[in-house]
């Protein structure tokens, strides 16, 4: 069965030392690159639709989770305060969303600014028994790509369905397949914020925005604040979890008394939705890691090309051309060490996209032989466009090696 603990490990993506902690990975160069590669789409995939990114810190004062109401709600998930005097104690955040309705109310808002799209990928932290914990997929400290969408509430309904959309457009860029869709409800017995009209009203802006889509109700699944829509997966042990979610919230924005001037003059409260279109950083990764068996997309694959002198002959030229492809944006590196056909079954074995051999010939003529990840050999072609080649499958974003046609 694939696992991304043994990959991970045989490809030198992340590690666990026990002197880090459980559930505290440390990203290694190759994974911290694929990683990289994918926090840089999606920031630029929300900058493109209307997102506004930010940092905040990720811990802050007690009363600020006080006021959100995750010490009332949340505790029993959240790490115990750190007291640094009598009255100064702060507290590891185990979500972003007080931080940013502080990003809301920093100056005065118009309804000409709604949406308001406060973004950021930031990190948190949940006391996860150890017993649950594993690899990337159950962490404590979390990387998450989250926003807090601030709207007028008829904008509520338009901001889901394009919340859904982006949803959709960054799993087909990453090779995510989903599961399912899931409504999250209220359920009995739990601890919940609000009042029955503001849940009623949530839920009912929620199955309007699932109009079409095939989804299941999951009483108890709801965020303390609202009902949420899940997006599910299932790993290759069969195991089902949530990676992207659109959460309503109308709790927030009065407990932080966050309001807009409406065009009528009036002061009135926007509705917060809380929204992941691909959750955190480790859980997707434990994911993409088993269902690509660690032989990522070109684009965000640790390192994209390896060059290959046969002999010392080529090392210049080979060092020459790494310089090119990485002034080109490419990630490149030159492998000397050993026979030819051990550093091709090298770089098979790191499941590098695309490795380009450089022998007498290839640098008399200026060319370079490229062999794909998947065996395929192609003929030798100039240099420019061996690159050139590499650069349209990386920037079209494609699963495939070759480009189309």
């Amino acid at each position: 069965m694939i696992d991304h603990r043994r990959l991970g490990r045989e490809l030198e993506l992340f590690v666990s030392d026990p002197l880090a902690g459980a559930g505290l990975p440390i990203w290694l160069p190759a994974g911290a690159a694929a990683r990289h590669a994918v926090e840089e789409y999606v920031r630029d995939l929300e900058r493109r639709a209307g997102y506004r990114h930010v940092y905040s810190p990720p811990l802050g004062k007690r009363e600020l989770f006080e006021l959100s109401g995750h010490l009332g709600y949340f505790a029993d998930d959240m790490f115990p305060p750190m007291r640094l005097s009598a009255d100064d104690e702060f507290v590891l955040r185990p979500a972003l969303c007080p931080h940013h309705a502080l990003v809301f109310r920093a100056r005065g808002r118009s309804y000409r600014e709604l949406p308001l799209r406060v973004a950021e990928i930031g990190g948190m932290y949940r006391a996860e028994r150890s017993g649950v914990l594993g690899g990337l997929s159950r962490v404590r400290a979390i990387s998450l790509n989250d926003s807090h969408n601030f709207c007028a509430l008829e904008q509520v309904g338009d901001e889901v369905r394009e919340i859904l959309r982006l949803i959709r457009e960054a799993h087909a860029a990453l090779g995510v397949r989903p599961a399912g869709f899931r409504l999250s409800l209220r359920g009995p017995g739990e601890k919940y914020v609000g009042d029955d009209a503001q849940w009623a009203r949530a839920e009912e802006l929620l199955r309007a925005a699932l109009d079409g889509v095939d989804f299941v109700e999951a009483p108890g699944e709801a965020a303390f604040y609202g009902p949420k829509i899940d997006i599910q997966i299932v790993d290759a042990a069969g195991r089902e979890s949530t990676i992207s979610t659109v959460q309503l919230d109308f709790d927030k924005p009065e407990r932080f008394d966050l309001s807009y001037t409406d065009a009528d003059g009036g002061r009135k409260r926007p509705v917060m939705v809380h929204r992941s279109l691909v959750g955190s950083m480790e859980r997707l990764f434990a994911y993409l890691i088993e269902v690509h068996g660690g032989a990522f997309p070109a684009w965000y694959a640790p390192v994209q090309l390896v060059l290959l002198p046969v002999d010392a002959e080529q090392a210049g030229a080979a060092g020459e051309l790494a310089r090119r492809a990485g002034d080109a944006g490419l990630r490149v590196e030159v492998d000397h060490a050993g026979s030819l056909g051990a550093r091709i079954r090298d770089a098979a074995r790191r499941k590098v996209p695309y490795v380009g051999v450089l022998g007498a010939r290839e640098v008399a003529e200026g060319s370079l032989s490229l062999r794909l990840r998947d065996g395929l050999g192609l003929d030798p072609r100039p240099a420019a466009d061996a690159l050139g080649l590499i650069e349209a499958v990386v920037a079209a974003r494609s699963a495939e090696l070759l480009p189309p046609g």
